[in-house]
């Protein structure tokens, strides 16, 4: 393993707070389907990204590939600059919230 995807691994096993199951579960509410930007009524991108962490976080880390270790970062990447742009007030049933635990990240486990 790299480097940088040791770096990768770390930073999404620190940032993907929510376990596979929880995920799971979430996904299939109504309120995770209404999330995120939605292109032609289909699947939002954070929702179809959700599903494929829940595979992440089952994969062993040697069986990842390099197209795993990508999206890994993809989902850094997204983390990082959603929580950057936490609204002001409550946010237990927000979009941001919503959208950021569709990436497979609860601010509230935060708290």
């Amino acid at each position: 393993m790299s480097a940088n995807d040791r770096q990768t691994w770390e930073d999404f096993r620190a940032l993907v707070n929510m376990t596979p199951s929880a995920l799971d579960d979430w996904l299939e509410s109504e309120e995770s389907r209404s999330a995120g930007q939605h292109k032609d009524g289909g699947e939002s991108t954070g929702h179809a990204s959700g599903r494929r962490i829940v595979a992440l976080l089952r994969t062993k880390k040697d069986d990842l590939s390099e197209d795993d270790y990508a999206h890994m970062r993809k989902v850094v990447g997204y983390i990082r600059r959603h929580l950057a742009q936490r609204p002001s007030g409550e946010v237990r049933d927000s979009r941001w919230r919503h959208s950021l635990m569709n990436w497979g990240h609860d601010p509230l486990q935060d708290s």
